[in-house]
């Protein structure tokens, strides 16, 4: 190569590495150029012992509950404790009433609600039809809140008497599981009965019309008939079933919300130990919003509580003989364990 070559390439080579070297200094430049921009535009965050600038509240949660038209929750509402618990949980609620137990329990199985009051034979009902739900509480027995009713004329003295009567309850609630284990006591099967499916309000217009010959019922409906129209009681549950309340949530409300579980407890529990010392302040506030008259509540708070306690072994083993017994009947599909739907509070 000539010596003008080597000069030539030598001043190329230089070139390349100047501008090489200024444009790594100009996108240094503009690389912190833009890291200040960025910085400007951010939340500041200091390490160590330096105060942090706050964090966003968390969103807060929504618990929507399930009631029926006379249940704890009734009187949890009415009393307005549980939204100042929950308050302070960053949660509201929202109330929603229902009938009876199976639509209620078919809400929470779509998710329409997260929390749901009912009586002993819908959970039974739900778990073999596998809805997604767990027992997280259930209260003491209140066995004289139901009976199987004819009205005060009939010819029907005993049980037996039922043989070939129509008789109405309404399916996959408390009434389903009195009205089997009634027929059971006195040797009769539920086929020797026509049993008719009713919500409770058709089933009060068919009794006072008497195109049923009896009816299996709970409160206030109960004490509602025997005041209004003249009922008289063939059986009532004592002795026969607890007829406790039970308390559930989805499964995976319970699995994320347990501290909204204990305060929905802890306030159902602390309005029953409010109403038992006041039954007259307990009728006072339920007879306007139930449209009932004072001296059927009377009858009904002496027979029922309205607590909210952990579920126990007694409770499981009165939920599995009414799931042995519907699937005996035929009227669930599959044997159900109810164990494995009781709610295990997660660790601390």
């Amino acid at each position: 190569m000539s010596n003008s070559g080597i000069s030539v390439f030598t001043g190329l080579r230089r070139f390349r590495q100047v501008w090489r070297h200024r444009m790594v200094s100009l996108l240094f430049v503009l690389g912190l150029g833009l890291s200040l921009v960025v910085a400007s535009c951010s939340p500041a965050t200091v390490s160590g012992d330096s105060a942090a600038s706050p964090s966003a509240p968390a969103e807060s949660r929504v618990v929507r509950i399930g009631h029926q038209k006379f249940d704890p929750f009734t009187l949890v509402k009415a009393r307005g404790g549980l939204e100042k618990r929950l308050q302070e949980l960053n949660a509201t609620v929202e109330w929603t009433e229902f009938q009876a137990g199976p639509p209620m329990l078919e809400a929470l199985n779509v998710g329409s609600i997260d929390v749901a009051r009912t009586g002993d034979a819908p959970p039974v009902f739900a778990q073999a039809a596998d809805a997604p739900l767990v027992y997280v509480g259930g209260s003491t027995p209140k066995d004289r809140s139901s009976a199987l009713l004819v009205p005060a004329d009939s010819p029907v003295q005993s049980v037996e008497d039922l043989r070939g009567k129509r008789i109405a309850y309404t399916r996959g609630s408390s009434a389903n599981y009195l009205l089997a284990v009634i027929l059971e006591e006195r040797g009769l099967q539920w086929s020797d009965v026509e049993a008719i499916n009713l919500a409770p309000a058709d089933a009060r217009a068919a009794f006072e019309q008497k195109s049923i010959d009896g009816w299996v019922i709970w409160d206030p409906f109960y004490a509602a008939a025997q005041e209004q129209v003249d009922a008289r009681v063939i059986r009532d549950s004592e002795g026969l079933a607890a007829n406790r309340d039970f308390y559930l949530a989805t499964n995976s409300f319970a699995a994320e919300n347990a501290d909204v579980i204990e305060a929905i407890a802890a306030e159902t529990q602390s309005v029953a130990e409010w109403a038992e010392a006041n039954p007259d302040e307990v009728v006072g506030i339920l007879s306007p919003i139930l449209g009932i008259e004072a001296p059927i509540l009377d009858v009904v708070n002496a027979r029922r509580n309205y607590s909210f306690e952990p579920i126990n072994g007694d409770m499981v083993a009165e939920q599995q003989k009414i799931a042995d017994t519907f699937f005996e009947l035929g009227l669930i599909p599959k044997q159900v364990k109810v164990q494995d739907v009781i709610w295990q509070k997660p660790p601390a």
